[in-house]
């Protein structure tokens, strides 16, 4: 019974993450090192029980404490423990992958890069937070007010709509969506017969293209030509694109409750 209510306190918390961004005052690193009851314990059993193929890159000390800090993230919450203890996440042979605090295989740590995409400078307050991306040129993201009414939840850029969809879970749920989920009924359409092939040694700053673009009526990704981009010039064309295609900037609202 502890575990459980560990488990939904921390996720919970996960929820919060990145909240530093919309402060000026910066917390000390050492408050942010969870010594007593950090995150990581729980979140390495889930890699350990995971359904899909899920890849820890090695994490860099220093690095990690510095992404920590830049994040104003604790370990007590589930992104802070990814971030202190993890150079990033690999899953489905790098698919997916869950932003930490970088690595040779996915250089990018998650305080850099959304800095000039989403904050300018570490303590704005942000619309949104990039916490991982795909192979497709698809995005998540914790929503922060800018993406919807459903604050501290995750959202997906879709590649082939370049609209922003909730996913309905907040940063501990998307983990285990990652490494549980199918993903082959998730991406279905998203993926060609033979994906797993140009995978496996994908450089975590690239991501695939395709003519015509997946967001093109009639689309058929088994009959689309595809290249090797940077994932920044895929970020910030999908972004434009999307502002360009959807009257409402590309994001999905919820009028559920209206």
């Amino acid at each position: 019974m502890k575990s459980i209510v560990k488990s939904f306190f921390i996720i919970a918390l996960s929820f919060i993450s990145f909240s530093g961004f919309a402060q000026n005052n910066l917390i000390s690193l050492d408050a942010l090192i969870n010594k007593t009851d950090p995150a990581w314990p729980l979140v390495k059993k889930w890699i350990e029980s995971a359904k899909n193929k899920v890849e820890v890159l090695p994490v860099d000390s220093a690095k990690a404490k510095e992404t920590l800090y830049n994040a104003q993230v604790s370990t007590y919450a589930t992104l802070g423990s990814v971030i202190y203890n993890t150079g990033g996440i690999m899953v489905d042979n790098g698919w997916i992958r869950i932003l930490g605090s970088g690595s040779e295989r996915l250089s990018r740590d998650i305080a850099s890069w959304n800095k000039e995409k989403t904050i300018k400078e570490y303590g704005d307050k942000i619309p949104y937070l990039l916490i991982a991306d795909d192979a497709i040129g698809g995005f998540f993201a914790i929503n922060y007010g800018g993406l919807g009414p459903d604050v501290k939840n995750v959202y997906y850029l879709e590649p082939n709509t370049l609209t922003w969809q909730p996913l309905g879970a907040g940063y501990g749920e998307f983990l285990v969506f990652c490494f549980d989920s199918d993903l082959n009924k998730f991406y279905k359409g998203l993926r060609w017969s033979t994906w797993d092939q140009f995978i496996a040694n994908l450089d975590g700053t690239k991501t695939y293209s395709f003519r015509p673009y997946l967001w093109q009526k009639d689309t058929d990704i088994e009959k689309s030509s595809r290249k090797l981009v940077g994932i920044e010039e895929m970020y910030r064309f999908n972004i434009l694109k999307s502002k360009e295609l959807n009257a409402d900037a590309g994001i999905k609202k919820d009028d559920s409750k209206q």
